[in-house]
């Protein structure tokens, strides 16, 4: 009864809040997806990630290992992933980037802080970043059949994290005014990414969502798999082996289904494959959390 009031506890506010943009929209009320999308990744999240590592409370080897095991990892799943889905023989534009890419940001960065605190949350913007950053690159080739590996530098998220890193790995601090305003600005970030979780799902129309079930599964078995497996190897802290495994589960993200829209992809499975696996999520999120709490 305490594992499952803890994990409760834990989930609560991360649902809650996503609730509440579902209904928000449900209820025909004005949501500018648009600018409050763009405040929380160029404002509030960079400030989150920055504030997250500067404040130094993880270990900077300890970050380190974790950010060569989550891109070991993602590349894993990325590979394995790919197999699926050639022999499935599944288009590979529309499938092999969503199910290789979960929601590290809206879902795991909150499930991380409420789970394991400051230090979780930490360890959660190293993975959330080197996803970002394979994404931004090896992703978009995937569903584009283009690169531009300079893409992912250009992204705020992924620069605070580089800032961050140079503050942690450095011993450099900063100062109580300016560090005070970032924090402030930063907790914007999560309530804004989870209402607006909720938003898009509110908003998506998918077809078929019946076949995309067993794809979401199966992204899941193989993402928490690979991700224990990878984070056993690299021998990681019981708390950084969890927030990569709970990294890597997180359902596909939203951000999937842009990218679909943007390149050309087929959209509308994919809109299914984030419905369906975010509803899922619901059950399998906190059986994960609780092997690890």
């Amino acid at each position: 009864m305490t594992l499952a009031l803890t994990v409760l506890q834990i989930v609560t506010p991360v649902f809650g809040l996503a609730a509440i943009g579902f209904v928000w929209v449900r209820r025909g009320l004005a949501y500018d997806t648009e600018f409050v999308t763009r405040l929380a990744m160029t404002l509030a999240v960079p400030a989150l990630i920055f504030v997250a590592l500067a404040r130094g409370d993880i270990d900077p080897g300890a970050a380190g290992r974790l950010a060569l095991a989550a891109l070991a990892a993602y590349l894993s799943v990325l590979c394995a992933i790919g197999l699926l889905c050639r022999t499935m023989r599944l288009d590979l534009r529309t499938y092999w980037a969503p199910l290789a890419f979960g929601n590290t940001g809206n879902l795991g960065l909150p499930l991380a802080l409420f789970a394991f605190g400051e230090t979780g949350l930490g360890y959660a913007v190293v993975v959330f970043s080197v996803g970002a950053m394979v994404q931004f690159t090896l992703g978009i080739m995937i569903v584009a059949g283009t690169v531009n590996p300079l893409r992912a530098l250009r992204e705020p998220m992924v620069a605070a994290t580089l800032l961050g890193g140079l503050f942690l790995w450095q011993g450099w601090t900063v100062p109580v005014a300016l560090f005070n305003t970032l924090d402030l600005i930063g907790q914007m970030g999560i309530p804004l990414m989870l209402i607006t979780l909720g938003v898009a799902v509110a908003r998506l129309r998918p077809a078929g969502l019946l076949p995309v079930a067993g794809l979401s599964a199966l992204k899941l078995a193989v993402c928490g798999a690979l991700a224990l497996g990878v984070g056993l190897a690299f021998d990681l802290s019981p708390i950084a082996l969890a927030v990569l495994v709970v990294q890597l589960s997180t359902p596909v993200a939203v951000t999937s289904y842009l990218l679909a829209v943007k390149y050309g992809a087929e959209a509308p499975p994919v809109a299914g494959l984030v419905v369906v696996s975010t509803l899922m999520s619901v059950a399998n999120l906190p059986l994960i959390l609780a092997a690890f709490v």
